[in-house]
């Protein structure tokens, strides 16, 4: 067995997306290679009202997935083929934006005005860039989750874990998508397929993600990244970037620590990219946009 290193530890920076919301950005735009499949993170944790009510007005999306995780508060969501829903503190909305969709997404806060979630962006293979559009809308009491003897919790929202197989099915690149507690004081070892790229997130407590069960070598002055790395203990809206291999191990610090474990397989495709639109080619690109100016973008 082989526990992934990790190649870096960053904090998530501020953005302003939509008609003015405030949130962090784990990754996204520009050179996500070291990510793929997955193009962009999002983490939209917020709880003044007046940084998320004006939310994501109508947009369009073409060639890739969103994945949206709510927290607390809720998200409203309609779109141009006429569906209308809502998400709650739990649930998770797997979107195939496909061949061309129009949405728009309006978060509201719970009683005590919080709005707190999540979203993923995936990409399409070329194959699957024109397919229809579909949602997979799942209910928080349907999503999975097991509890180890020392009190991991874990739920399953993609892929299989632990015995366990998440609700959201049929994605090309065979993605893996947990949300993980690890009791505080305790050293976990998760499993990842070697093939994945992959990536953590904290959004609570904090840890120590390195291989815990060796011990650590003695810090010089002569530190580079790889050493901070190791030192470094991630806390709240920490991205963990994993280099190879078949396992994670995080050591929790002493209040515990939750965080996403998101793995998928490289799609290695070219990319086209402009805002929410991408493809494999500047061709496709500027069709879309010209389908947009046209008026014919929905198939």
């Amino acid at each position: 067995m082989s526990i992934r290193s990790v190649k870096r530890v960053v904090q998530a920076q501020p953005h302003l997306e939509g008609a003015g919301v405030k949130l962090q950005r784990a990754f996204g735009f520009g050179n996500t290679t070291e990510f793929d499949p997955f193009l962009l993170f999002d983490d939209f944790r917020n709880d003044v009202p007046h940084d998320f009510l004006a939310g994501f007005p109508w947009h369009p999306h073409r060639g890739i997935e969103t994945i949206t995780y709510v927290l607390a508060g809720a998200v409203e969501h309609g779109d141009s083929l006429g569906n209308r829903g809502s998400l709650g503190a739990g649930d998770v909305q797997w979107m195939t934006a496909g061949s061309g969709i129009i949405h728009q997404e309006m978060p509201h806060g719970d009683p005590q005005g919080r709005m707190h979630g999540f979203q993923l962006w995936a990409n399409l293979p070329s194959s699957l860039k024109m397919t229809a559009p579909r949602y997979q809308d799942v209910s928080s009491r349907d999503i999975p989750a097991v509890t180890d003897d020392d009190g991991t919790h874990v739920r399953v929202v993609c892929g299989e874990f632990w015995g366990r197989r998440g609700p959201v099915e049929g994605i090309a690149a065979d993605p893996s998508y947990l949300d993980v507690s690890v009791p505080p004081g305790r050293r976990k070892t998760l499993p990842v397929e070697t093939s994945r790229h992959a990536f953590a997130y904290v959004f609570a407590g904090s840890g120590r993600f390195v291989n815990a069960s060796d011990p650590l070598p003695v810090k010089t002055d002569h530190t580079g990244d790889l050493d901070a790395a190791v030192y470094r203990e991630a806390g709240d809206r920490s991205l963990i970037v994993f280099d190879r291999g078949d396992e994670v191990t995080v050591q929790a610090g002493e209040h515990g620590i939750r965080f996403l474990l998101v793995s998928g397989k490289p799609l290695e495709e070219p990319v086209a990219w402009h805002g929410p639109i991408v493809m494999n080619t500047q061709a496709e690109l500027r069709q879309a946009f010209r389908e947009i100016r046209e008026g014919t973008f929905i198939k």
